[in-house]
């Protein structure tokens, strides 16, 4: 019974209500876009309304396109949004903006997309409607309605004059039921593939965005390095050079009561040794903040172990990586759990989290969540912000859940190839 839920019942139940879904939203939305969107555009030479208007009703058909793209994935179809971003200080009823909205390509794409979108739409009623017409006969519905004296016909194609007509929708019911359920997801898949044709970016539209991230992706990977060095600097400056200058002026006063203070020269060795271990000390927490030595030693797996340890409550750590990622992914994966492990440690207020690892379809996925307080963000110039910029360096997002109450559970993914299989399983708890 699970199985004939899992693999049978459950798929035809999410593509009927995402039939459903779409059919309302194109026989609700399209035909009032269209004729919108048709005045605003005569009214443009009307004292320059149609300026004013269009863009507010190009925004009304981009909120509709938006909706179709997300109904799209429950079929597995990821459409990325097309539109060039606005510009800036263009607001509503503006020059700047109406300009922006006309020389958009995907302005006349979702245009014409509009009225074939809502005959395609349309048709994504059978997977509702066809199993539904196949259980009414199933249950018996035109047999009991012929024995009450209802004049019922069930179909256009099948009137009911006796019993025995009545009897055969039985059959008839299980045979459109199984049918619909089958062939139910056609339609839906139908009207995805040709909502793509236009709500899909064109290749040059897809060069062009990709050009503009690339150029966001590259100033933002450059600021976090100029950071990074800065902070390396600092540190170098406040810490170990800091010492090492000490432990100079120790030694050197050290030679210079050698012959006259023996006993003061111990208390200097003795505090110049000191000094130079605490300088080695900071040298090595500054080198495991580049990149940490358990990392290379141990990888991926090892290293969120290893951090797991450090929380002050129970991580559970789950891996499942066939194989080992590039040294710069491992690293920014690495950082960014221990941003979120150091976050949960002190402002979660959680009694345990947990870590998962795992690689699928060429994407690695990383997910850190707590059973906190929740209420979690990511501000400009925060933990947060810094890892969402360090992943996206690497065409990476990460997206932060955190209703208030909680659970908050981070997650992070980004596009990696694996080097070599695993020898050994290395799901474990830590």
């Amino acid at each position: 019974m699970r199985v004939l839920l899992r693999t049978w019942l459950r798929p035809a139940a999410v593509t009927a209500a995402q039939g459903l879904l779409t059919a309302l939203l194109s026989l609700t939305t399209h035909v009032a876009l269209v004729v919108l969107s048709v005045v605003a555009l005569l009214l443009i030479p009307a004292f320059g309304i149609g300026i004013a208007l269009f863009p507010v009703v190009t925004a009304a058909v981009r909120g509709c396109a938006g909706l179709h793209r997300r109904l799209a994935r429950w079929s597995g179809v990821e459409m990325a949004t097309p539109y060039l971003p606005a510009p800036a200080g263009a607001p509503f009823g503006t020059w700047r903006r109406f300009r922006w909205v006309v020389g958009d390509p995907a302005t006349w794409r979702d245009l014409a997309w509009l009225l074939p979108g809502a005959v395609t739409g349309a048709v994504c009623l059978a997977p509702l409607a066809l199993p539904m017409y196949g259980l009414e006969g199933l249950i018996g519905l035109p047999l009991v309605l012929h024995t009450a004296g209802v004049d019922y016909g069930y179909g256009p194609f099948w009137p009911i004059h006796d019993t025995f007509q009545a009897v055969l929708c039985f059959p008839l019911g299980a045979l459109l039921l199984a049918v619909g359920v089958a062939a139910g997801r056609w339609p839906v898949r139908l009207h995805v593939r040709f909502a793509g044709f236009f709500l899909r970016p064109t290749r040059g539209t897809e060069l062009a965005l990709r050009v503009r991230q690339l150029t966001v992706t590259r100033a933002e990977a450059v600021d976090a390095q100029a950071a990074e060095l800065r902070r390396i600097e600092r540190d170098l400056h406040d810490g170990a050079q800091a010492r090492l200058v000490a432990l100079s002026m120790s030694i050197g006063l050290a030679e210079q009561l050698v012959r006259d203070d023996p006993e003061a020269v111990r208390r200097l060795l003795a505090e110049a040794r000191e000094t130079s271990g605490q300088a080695l000390a900071e040298l090595r927490g500054l080198v495991r903040g580049i990149h940490p030595p358990v990392l290379a030693e141990r990888g991926l797996p090892g290293a969120v172990r290893a951090l797991a340890l450090a929380v002050p409550l129970p991580v559970d750590v789950t891996v499942d990586l066939p194989g080992r990622p590039a040294a710069p992914v491992e690293s920014a994966v690495y950082f960014a759990v221990a941003e979120a492990l150091a976050n949960v440690g002190k402002h979660s207020g959680a009694t345990r989290a947990w870590v998962e690892l795992g690689h699928a379809a060429g994407r690695l996925t990383a997910v850190v969540g707590d059973d906190g307080r929740g209420g979690a963000s990511s501000p400009a110039g925060g933990g947060l912000a810094g890892t969402g910029r360090r992943l996206a360096a690497f065409d990476g997002t990460m997206t932060v859940t955190s209703p208030t109450g909680g659970p908050t559970v981070i997650s992070m993914e980004l596009p990696c190839a694996l080097s070599s299989p695993r020898i050994s399983p290395s799901s474990g708890t830590g």
